[in-house]
């Protein structure tokens, strides 16, 4: 017997041409003669479309309702935020992925920094800033330049700009706030640009992948065109030593906990050169790209895990999670000694 599947996928956000493009990928490397596979988009107008047919939202929903499990291939707000989890757990339906709580806190960077912090991991100084507010002379000496402006509750890097001069303050906090009126500026993170990948396996266990460092030709930085446009380089295993290698993945598999994660995370890291050894945890993607070129699925691929072999270890651990829920029994109270790193 097949599973049923439905991929969940596009979305009213700014990515959901990125979320397409992972769902293709998704859609591509299912095994067939596993799973009996649904497509249902979301369009950007939040049309419902079945397998290609137009459906009213209420004959989507039960279509999501009678699959074993949904995989949501979702990026951004209205789906990556744990709005889509919440949907999901009420329809009472398995899905790969966050939980509600980890989703929107992961989706909230000032958020996540605040969890982060209380788990005492480093993170950078920052300062949220609302509607209407400005940035104060005494936190512009705080934070000094470079800054980056960020939307609080974006992803793939859409409205962020380095600032160096605060006569562009101005510019970069409007161009944020075009994606979220809640805006984030951080002092900037110097140092050499990690992404860990974490996975969580059917029985609980959870293993941090090989470190990825991120080369980013020209001057810029990691933003939306250097994610999508080639822009950037990635080196898998990161030429690192085996102690440096073992503080980022710990670092990655305690920010999944911080976070209350399930399944499966990115965690973003800046090593610093010189000074403090302590890497600066920068953000968190709890649903990154999944296309087969992105970052999450070709760390995984180095460490031997191919991506529709992926794809099983993360429907099979939807699967595992609900029935031990629903039995009374969470796969996040996992003994933290059950988890464990790939080596480089």
């Amino acid at each position: 017997m097949r599973t049923r599947l439905a991929v969940l996928y596009g979305g009213q956000s700014g990515e959901h041409e990125v979320s397409r493009h992972s769902a293709a990928s998704i859609l591509a490397a299912l095994d067939r003669d596993r799973y009996e596979v649904t497509e249902v988009l979301i369009g950007r107008d939040g049309g419902w479309r079945v397998d290609g047919r137009p459906e009213p939202l209420a004959s989507a929903l039960r279509v999501l309702a009678a699959q074993e499990v949904v995989f949501p291939a979702l990026h951004g707000p209205y789906g990556e935020d744990g709005t889509v989890a919440s949907l999901l757990e009420w329809l009472g339906v398995p899905y790969v992925g966050n939980g509600v709580l980890a989703s929107a806190a992961g989706m909230d960077k000032a958020v996540t920094k605040k969890l982060l912090a209380a788990e005492g991991l480093r993170v950078s100084t920052g300062v949220v800033l609302r509607p209407g507010d400005g940035l104060s002379p005494a936190d512009r000496r705080r934070l000094g330049l470079p800054v980056f402006v960020k939307p609080a509750r974006a992803g793939s890097s859409l409205g962020v700009a380095r600032v160096d001069d605060w006569s562009g303050l101005p510019a970069a906090l409007d161009r944020a706030r075009e994606h979220d009126p809640k805006v984030l500026v951080e002092q900037a993170a110097h140092g050499r640009e990690i992404d860990v990948a974490v996975l969580q396996h059917p029985d609980g266990r959870v293993e941090a992948g090989p470190p990825l460092e991120i080369s980013v030709t020209g001057a810029g930085f990691f933003d939306y065109d250097a994610k999508y446009d080639g822009g950037a380089v990635f080196h898998i295993p990161a030429p690192l030593d085996a102690a440096t290698t073992a503080l980022l993945q710990d670092r990655a598999v305690r920010a999944f906990h911080a976070l209350d994660c399930r399944g499966l995370l990115r965690v973003d890291l800046f090593l610093p050169a010189t000074g403090w050894t302590e890497p600066i945890v920068n953000e968190v993607n709890t649903f990154p790209g999944f296309t087969s070129a992105s970052q999450y699925p070709r760390i995984w691929q180095k460490a031997d895990i191919a991506f529709p072999d992926l794809l099983d270890i993360l429907v099979a651990g939807a699967l595992a999670d609900h029935g031990r829920t629903r039995s009374g029994r969470s796969v996040r109270s996992a003994r933290p000694g059950a988890d464990a790193v790939v080596p480089s």
